[in-house]
């Protein structure tokens, strides 16, 4: 059996790989001629010759529906149009939620009350998340819905940025060393006096795909017993990954995709973190790292009750995925056609003016640092046209894909900033 090959592993050995291959750069899309022969000499991308034309689809230009374009005068008026196409290309399913949460376990660790609840969709397994808040609390507090991250990981979900006890999955321990810099970032945030719900993401930990519900065939002869064990859950994340794209797939027959359930259950969640008693439903905010920084993206553009983002090692443009790095990316990222309408920044950028900071590691192979800049320039300009300048920051720090401790803390100021 294959071992598990974990996100950063596979960064570290891609790089490795690369390191002996040339930069190219981007490429002018303009010097592009349509001569088959200078086709063929283009600058090596994923798509090889079809990338100039594939590339050039949309041009240099501002997007249809992109605020930047010099047609769109009225901010409410362009969002309401930039969120109604954008909401006919995720195709949100719908779901009927009792609204029923269940608390099954409650326990006091470091400082804080945490308390594991449970809730029950109409499809798939029930969901469970930690909820997070100081001891002793009194009064509100305002709310963050921490995203856990993907990291080639669906085993786990929530226990990736929280603790619990002193007696901490090994894998997890590990997990936060390489990613968090040793810290549960969710626990630490809460302990600033924040309420914090973290869900499990759908496919991941409480809803992952079972293996006992999938055909005998596409089991790899795996099964779900003892799966606590180290090497069941490497075994599962390798099936989990070989199986990301039948999800995709299966999600698209049904006429939705991934992002809109990821948002659709991410609204539940924060339905649910709104509507408890010791919570300021005015003053809510989102944030993760990774994959936890895409569903940051989607939540806080489409979710107007998200006072306040901070997305974390998951901010580039369409061409640079398209172009460089879509390889490195989980099928999770894509919402069909809304590339014609909007660059990726400018989903985030669709909570304009609302504060917003994007935390980018330099050295993230995930990305290339030209296209992240150029991301941060696109929202830029998104938030200095709707007179919003100082609500909108990114920040680049030297290092591999990651939300280390001097991240954290930019982060968490920008909470102590604007959530009040």
């Amino acid at each position: 059996m294959k071992s598990q090959i974990s996100r950063r592993n596979f960064i570290e050995e891609s790089t490795t790989i690369m390191a002996g291959v040339p930069f190219f750069g981007m490429l002018d899309r303009h010097r592009v001629e349509s001569d088959q022969s200078k086709l063929n000499m283009v600058s090596p991308n994923l798509i090889g010759s079809y990338g100039p034309w594939a590339s050039g689809l949309n041009g240099d230009q501002p997007r249809n529906l992109s605020w930047r374009n010099d047609k769109f005068k009225d901010l409410d008026k362009w969002r309401y149009q930039a969120k109604t196409r954008m909401s006919e290309c995720l195709a949100q399913p719908k779901v009927d939620f009792s609204g029923e949460v269940k608390i099954v376990n409650s326990t006091r660790y470091d400082g804080l009350q945490i308390d594991e609840l449970e809730w029950q969709l109409p499809y798939g397994n029930a969901t469970r998340a930690y909820l997070l808040k100081p001891e002793n609390m009194t009064g509100k507090l305002p709310g963050i819905l921490a995203f856990h991250d993907h990291g080639g990981n669906k085993y786990f979900g929530r226990r990736k940025i929280t603790k619990t006890s002193d007696d901490q999955h090994p894998m997890m321990t590990a997990h936060q060393n390489d990613y968090y810099e040793g810290r549960a970032w969710a626990n630490e945030i809460a302990r600033k006096g924040y309420v914090v719900l973290v869900p499990d993401a759908f496919t991941f930990a409480s809803r992952r795909v079972l293996l006992s519900d999938v055909p005998e065939y596409n089991r790899n002869g795996l099964s779900d017993d003892n799966p606590e064990e180290a090497k069941n859950i490497e075994a599962y994340n390798q099936w989990a990954g070989e199986h990301e794209h039948v999800m995709a797939k299966s999600l698209f027959c049904a006429g939705t995709c991934w992002p809109a359930v990821f948002l659709t259950e991410d609204q539940i969640a924060l339905d649910i973190l709104a509507e408890r008693s010791e919570v300021d439903a005015n003053n809510l905010g989102c944030a993760g790292l990774s994959g936890g920084g895409l569903r940051t993206v989607y939540m806080a553009g489409m979710d107007e009750r998200i006072k306040c983002a901070v997305c974390v090692g998951f901010m580039s443009t369409w061409n640079d995925f398209l172009l460089n790095k879509s390889f490195t990316h989980t099928w999770m990222t894509y919402t069909p056609l809304i590339a014609n309408d909007l660059d990726f920044p400018e989903i985030l950028g669709l909570r304009a003016p609302m504060p917003t900071l994007v935390l980018n590691d330099s050295d993230d192979f995930l990305y290339t640092l030209p296209e992240m800049q150029k991301a941060d320039d696109i929202l830029k300009e998104v938030y200095a046209k709707a007179g919003a300048s100082d609500h909108y920051r990114t920040s680049f720090y030297p290092g591999p894909h990651k939300f280390d401790l001097a991240m954290q803390k930019e982060a968490f100021d920008w909470f102590d900033q604007w959530l009040t």
